[in-house]
């Protein structure tokens, strides 16, 4: 027991200077062949049941990637004091923890605690660099079920199923192998000719809006990202499977794992259910496909993670309106990675923006990535929206927007804020930031600050407010004095 403490005090000790250090982004990729691998035996041994802890008993935990004290303090039912307290080695302003690093929380029990069997790490849920050299068509094409051939309109055009995977991944920014696992392992997708007959092929009925493979993704890649950024965050920490059942999941577990069984309680109960988050399920397809996601695991979210430097993006010395507090990156719900700002204007609606209210790039950077309303401007330059930080900018005009592969230095033009791309009420410009291909919280330990000011989220997403220095600014789409932000003069 003793020479178990001094290794674990030793690893402490080594890991800490992580702290210190700082990081940078890897982009190290790997690369999978577009074939079946044999399957690994998956584990029979039995997890044993957690007991039933004394309030605020001391419980071992290993660091890992993407973890911060907001969110452990979430999942472990403690407070953010209680972690700093029993972990002082542990900086009051850290970000992100540095995997591995060991840590003793403060556990309140609750009953129900979901299975512990994890799925997949972070770096294969996400569309980062692990998925760099991933070729979905080629993939696609090596086998012989109804997804290859399938053809749908998708995003303003007519794509192929490969094409639709890769689209939707890119958007919502998940992992196109997760995406292919699910649609085989519920549609049979990749090995079945036969396409199931049913306009809902991953089991969303809702006639409305989610008729088609296409749309069916779309929920699903929102739902995977809902559950993984709610557990990241720490805000979600219990929910009702179909059948009612609560769900709450491991404290342990990590946000993939909490992802997929978040997606899955939307559409299976019961045994289903059960089968589908365990060792012959979703993870049993995935590594047939792909090979085992734990034997490629990644640290994509290093420890001490910061934010660069960013102006506003809006020239200097003008002034815009903060309409929208943090909100969701890209479809609904978590995460809240996006705030908006809009021009100002005497009209209401959708208008054409004076000529010197342009949208600014916030850093230098590549334009790697545009489409209708949509510019991505890669910050490490190297081509790749799935390395390194990526800003998203929404509603910009396609007249007279940033070319594709163009090189803008800070505070340049990117283009006009306007209502194209997704649904917009009104002119304005939506921002949102991720790295290694996560969506980083608006307000949370990475905070989007722009010129020191920090977005806070409100009650409701849009809500929420921008400070600096006591200046207390509040989002709103009516502009006023009291929701105006001005950048700073050069």
């Amino acid at each position: 027991m003793l020479k178990l403490k001094k290794i674990m005090r030793i690893a402490y000790y080594a890991i800490f200077s992580l702290f210190l250090i700082g990081c940078t982004a890897t982009n190290t990729t790997f690369q999978f062949a577009a074939t079946a691998v044999p399957t690994p035996e998956a584990t029979s041994t039995p997890y044993i049941a957690r007991p039933i802890y004394r309030p605020g008993e001391l419980v071992e935990y290993i660091a890992q990637t993407g973890d911060t004290i907001p969110g452990l303090a979430g999942r472990f039912s403690s407070s953010e004091e209680e972690i700093f307290a029993t972990n002082p080695i542990i900086p009051a302003d850290v970000s992100t923890l540095p995997p591995g690093l060991p840590m003793q929380i403060p556990i309140y029990y609750l009953p129900l605690w979901g299975s512990q069997f994890q799925i997949m790490p972070d770096s294969a849920f996400v569309n980062g660099p692990a998925a760099v050299e991933f070729d979905a068509s080629g993939f696609v094409d090596a086998y012989p079920g109804w997804l290859n051939g399938y053809k749908a309109y998708a995003g303003g055009e007519n794509r192929s199923g490969a094409e639709i995977v890769d689209y939707v991944a890119t958007n919502f920014s998940v992992s196109p192998r997760l995406l292919l696992a699910l649609l085989e392992y519920q549609a049979g997708a990749l090995t079945e000719q036969e396409e199931p007959d049913t306009p809902y092929t991953l089991g969303y009925i809702e006639p409305k809006s989610h008729k088609g493979m296409y749309l069916q993704l779309i929920w699903a890649a929102n739902t995977l990202n809902n559950g993984y950024y709610g557990w990241r965050d720490g805000s979600l920490t219990e929910f009702d499977r179909e059948d009612g059942h609560l769900e709450r999941p491991d404290p342990w577990q990590n946000a993939a794992t909490v992802g997929i069984q978040y997606y899955f309680s939307r559409n299976h109960a019961g045994v289903t259910y059960e089968k589908a988050i365990g060792a012959d399920g979703l993870y049993e397809t995935y590594t047939k496909l792909f090979g085992d996601p734990h034997a490629n695991e990644r640290i994509h979210i290093p420890g001490s993670l910061k934010q660069p430097e960013f102006i506003l993006p809006f020239p200097r010395g003008r002034t815009w309106t903060y309409t929208g507090g943090p909100h969701t990156g890209w479809g609904e719900g978590a995460p809240f990675a996006a705030i908006d700002f809009a021009p100002p204007t005497e009209f209401s609606g959708c208008f054409v923006a004076d000529p010197q209210q342009f949208t600014t790039a916030i850093a230098s950077g590549m334009v790697t990535r545009v489409d209708r309303g949509l510019v991505i401007l890669d910050l490490d330059m190297d081509g790749d929206e799935r390395t390194g930080w990526a800003i998203i900018y929404l509603h910009i005009a396609t007249p007279d927007r940033a070319k594709l592969g163009s090189i803008v230095n800070v505070g340049d033009s990117l283009g006009y804020p306007s209502c194209e791309g997704g649904k917009t009420t009104g002119t304005h410009i939506h921002i949102a930031r991720k790295y290694n291909g996560e969506w980083i919280a608006a307000d949370g330990p990475i905070p989007f600050h722009m010129e020191d000011w920090v977005p806070q989220n409100g009650v409701e997403a849009y809500e929420g407010t921008l400070s600096r220095n006591g200046i207390i600014v509040t989002a709103s789409s009516v502009s006023g004095a009291n929701s105006q932000v001005t950048s700073a003069a050069e």
